[in-house]
């Protein structure tokens, strides 16, 4: 299938992950030809799909990529081999930009190298997105190039929500609340429109998982901080931690800087407590069948939740409306059930979606397409 229109090649990293679309402007908004994953980057047991816009597998594979570039090689071929294309721009997800990058753009030389000068604030992120970048320009040196930001959203936020307790030096250098997950929270705005409620929390829940206080369609408040390692225990992550832990840690076991970030993003959160199991479905299937382990990792993050939804109602003086969204927001009732159970004194009514409680799958890729077609057109969206 031939593409004469613009088209827009989106790229969502993860840290073993990459999720891209290929999309055309249709009607009002963008429409996919084309949209897959790599999953298990980095181990033997990776694995690629690629569908078309009738959900037709236009290549399906298990692969051994040992990085987000390799992936990008196979999804290039695939591409070219479905008669589909070079695309006239990329956009590319970009975790965490640092204190000076906060607005989708363009990526230019000096955002590249502002991009460098941040990798402190996301040292597992900003170097992925950095060699995606450089493959992307490597294999597609006509198409566009452009950031889009995940911390944007947030840039609403008040000072009292933005700024961390330490001293001024530490606020001017950029340490701060930035909040993430901002294009998903940007792509339900947009779903809800008009039927968006004046108070609303957004609740992305995966494998990292956060929450964000919404009023009149903006952000006021997110639970995660200055990293995604920051918030409500996650799959591997730990959420927040009393800092005394931290130190408690370095005197005892003499960890480092590096020992720490692997103990907090990789080994910690629902895996920490059960046993190395991080999947919401296999956690709920193993405390069915009595693990204690599993049953407690599950009452805590749906405990978190709970009392981080009750948090933002306190701020914003009730709720009327919970949206649910990301992998076990969308897919997994009995958890919803869970976190939603004790909330009726809030009005969100029953422990199923109903009035006051929705489900919404979260559009990322396509938000990203729809940034970079304004931009590509010299606009910004609102």
């Amino acid at each position: 299938m031939a593409v004469d229109a613009p088209s827009i090649l989106v790229l969502n990293s993860g840290s073993s992950s990459l999720k891209f679309a290929l999309f055309l402007p249709g009607g009002d908004d963008e429409a996919a030809v084309a949209e897959g994953a790599a999953s298990n980057i980095g181990r033997p047991d990776g694995h690629l799909r690629i569908r078309d816009a009738r959900g037709g597998i236009l290549a399906e594979r298990d692969h051994d990529m040992p990085t987000q570039t390799h992936a990008l090689d196979i999804l290039a071929r695939t591409l070219a081999d479905a008669g589909l294309g070079a695309p006239s721009a990329v956009g590319h997800r970009i975790v965490h930009g640092g204190p000076q990058l906060r607005t989708h753009q363009a990526l230019t030389p000096e955002v590249e190298e502002q991009l460098r000068r941040a990798i402190h604030f996301a040292p597992l992120h900003i170097p992925v997105a950095l060699q995606l970048l450089e493959g992307a320009r490597a294999r597609w040196p006509d198409a566009a190039q452009f950031a889009c930001l995940d911390t944007a959203f947030h840039r609403t936020m008040p000072p009292r929500a933005e700024r961390l307790p330490l001293p001024a030096r530490y606020a001017d250098a950029g340490v701060a609340r930035y909040g993430f997950h901002g294009l998903s929270y940007e792509s339900l705005v947009r779903r809800l429109g008009a039927d968006l409620p004046p108070r609303a929390v957004f609740a992305h829940l995966g494998n990292g998982a956060s929450l964000c206080a919404v009023r009149e369609g903006k952000s006021i408040d997110t639970s995660m901080g200055m990293t995604p390692a920051g918030g409500i225990p996650m799959g591997s992550r730990s959420g927040d931690l009393d800092p005394g832990v931290v130190l408690y840690l370095m005197r005892t076991e003499a960890l480092r800087a590096d020992d720490l970030e692997t103990l907090i993003n990789r080994e910690s959160g629902l895996a920490g407590i059960a046993d190395g199991e991080s999947d919401m479905q296999a956690l709920l299937a193993r405390s069915a069948a009595g693990d204690a382990h599993a049953a407690l990792a599950v009452d805590i993050f749906a405990t978190s939740v709970r009392k981080q939804i009750g948090a933002y109602a306190a701020l914003m003086g009730g709720i009327d409306l919970l949206v649910f969204t990301g992998g076990i927001g969308e897919h997994s009732a009995e958890l919803r059930r869970r976190i939603v159970a004790g909330l009726d004194f809030l009005g969100l009514g029953p422990a199923v979606p109903g009035p006051g409680v929705m489900v919404v799958p979260t559009e990322e890729e396509r938000q990203m397409a729809r940034h970079c077609r304004a931009l590509m057109r010299g606009m910004t969206l609102p």
